[in-house]
């Protein structure tokens, strides 16, 4: 018989997470930043989309028409119920992506976007796809494509397989992937406590195996336990991508825009000397010990002059979404954590502070007394969004088209939240995706729309839900017993929340 996952782990659902970095918002900002020309996007496909969070989020908070497939059922199921709720008009499919392929009712693409699942299929699916990105996506369209890179996993590698190998030879017959997950883990504990030269001569896979147990087991299973695992230098990826006719445009991690914190001066001047771009980045990866890239692919690169890349940056809208207070002016990247200038940070910040949205040029023309120049103010838009403190606003049409369908998607969620703490995210009609908002924070927000003003009234709302299931809280360690404790922590975290986190939520329209 046919086995139907392709080696894929199927038996245990991928996590619920949502990955910013397939909003096609964000190509805009990093494109310009490059001095690229962005296509408007108005058709979308996530290929390998898990349980469907991105997708749905993208769908609903966006006027574009949006497709894709994850051969998982169970996961597809969910994504569907999702697009039922917001009445995006998602088109999510459970076929695998040779089936996908070959559908007759697929729109041409502006955008495909693959969030790690390249690192975890055959090469036979990979050829699929490659194909599909060829016929599917659009001249001038973008492909957006993660996936684990070499030389970051090299040193892990080995004992990734080992722990494989062990889940499949020694994990007992009948155990589920959980058991055979920390079996292995266990196993690999103990072989590196008799000190082997393999570890030795790796001092890291100590500190990654530790890494790896903090995880959630769903998250392992997916990242680590598939029978097909490929990290692959970034060469190699052109090399697969060339039949598709796309070229690298850029990073999707703002942050890998900003040098200073990611190379020291003299890897600065030697990347400078090398003019092949694919063979810089591969050697870039080389410097920072990539493991992970997340990077924009277009089909036809165009450049915009530079008075046409000034009057687009200018025009690109941006909006606080934390609380001004507590911003860190540190951010870490390739070369540890670097502090960000208060004379050029705090002003920005100061002036976002109210959380409205103002264009670049806006922010420009409200600086220019300080002295302040416009390529300062683009890079720390750079780096406060690839900090998740700034967000991407969409147009005023836009966001009024969408609001009614984050608003039905959002409250299915909320709802949700009363008995589980699985989804952390909400959509966004302002940045046309999701933002973080844990449980209880959905349940405040679900006592807000119920009419409920006070924190203390947010908090009884919550508390009331988790007597029902005979859930306490635990603080610092410690289960709060009775009830007028954990009313007490809860109402603690409602009056946070009001502060800290509601009028952003309410300038992003999730509130």
């Amino acid at each position: 018989m046919q086995d139907w996952t392709s080696g894929y782990i199927a038996d245990i659902g991928y996590t619920f997470g949502y990955y910013a970095e397939l909003n096609p918002m964000r190509v805009k900002l990093a494109f310009l930043n490059k001095g690229l020309v962005c296509p408007q996007v108005s058709s979308a496909c996530e290929l390998g989309f898990g349980q469907g969070l991105s997708a749905n989020f993208h769908a609903a908070a966006s006027v574009n028409h949006w497709h894709g497939t994850d051969f998982n059922p169970s996961q597809a199921g969910f994504a569907q119920e999702l697009a039922a709720a917001s009445g995006a008009g998602a088109k999510l499919y459970d076929q695998a992506f040779a089936e996908f392929a070959s559908r007759s009712d697929l729109p041409d693409f502006d955008y495909i976007g693959l969030h790690g699942i390249w690192s975890w299929i055959s090469d036979e699916n990979r050829k699929v796809i490659v194909d599909f990105i060829g016929h599917k996506l659009k001249v001038g369209g973008v492909l957006y494509i993660s996936y684990n890179t070499l030389p970051g996993w090299s040193t892990f590698a080995p004992m990734r397989h080992l722990m494989t190998e062990h889940a499949e030879v020694l994990g007992a017959e009948g155990r589920g992937i959980v058991s055979r997950i920390d079996g292995a883990m266990d196993f690999a504990e103990k072989l590196l406590a008799t000190n082997p030269i393999f570890s030795r001569s790796n001092p890291q896979v100590n500190d990654r195996l530790r890494q790896m147990k903090a995880h959630s087991r769903h998250y392992l299973a997916h990242e680590y336990f598939n029978r097909d695992w490929h990290p692959m230098h970034v060469s190699t990826m052109a090399g697969w991508l060339e039949p598709a006719k796309v070229q690298y445009a850029c990073s999707a991690h703002y942050l890998d825009h900003i040098d200073a914190v990611n190379l020291t001066p003299e890897q600065q001047a030697f990347l400078k000397e090398i003019p092949d771009p694919m063979f810089r980045e591969t050697t870039r990866d080389f410097m920072v010990n990539q493991q992970f890239r997340r990077d924009y692919w277009v089909k036809g690169a165009r450049r915009l002059n530079v008075f046409e890349q000034a009057e687009q940056l200018r025009e690109q809208r941006v909006l606080l979404v934390v609380h001004r207070p507590d911003v860190s002016l540190k951010i870490t990247g390739a070369l540890g954590e670097a502090t960000l200038s208060e004379s050029v940070y705090a002003p920005i910040l100061d002036l976002l502070a109210d959380h409205e949205v103002k264009t670049l040029g806006q922010i420009e023309q409200a600086l220019k007394d300080k002295g302040m120049a416009f390529a300062q103010i683009i890079q720390a838009a750079m780096v406060l969004t690839g900090a998740g403190q700034l967000a991407l606003a969409q147009d005023e049409p836009v966001i009024a088209r969408a609001r009614q369908l984050t608003e039905k998607l959002n409250a299915h969620l909320c709802q949700k939240a009363r008995g589980s703490a699985e989804i952390s995210y909400l959509a966004s009609p302002v940045t046309g995706g999701g933002i973080a908002v844990n449980r209880f924070q959905q349940l405040f927000l679900q006592a807000l729309e119920q009419g409920k003003q006070e924190p203390v009234e947010w908090a009884q709302h919550v508390w009331q839900i988790l007597q029902t299931q005979g859930q306490k809280l635990v603080k610092e360690g410690k289960t709060l017993e009775t009830a007028e404790e954990n009313l007490a922590e809860i109402t603690s975290q409602a009056e946070n929340f009001a502060v800290k986190s509601l009028p952003s939520l309410k300038a992003l329209l999730i509130a």
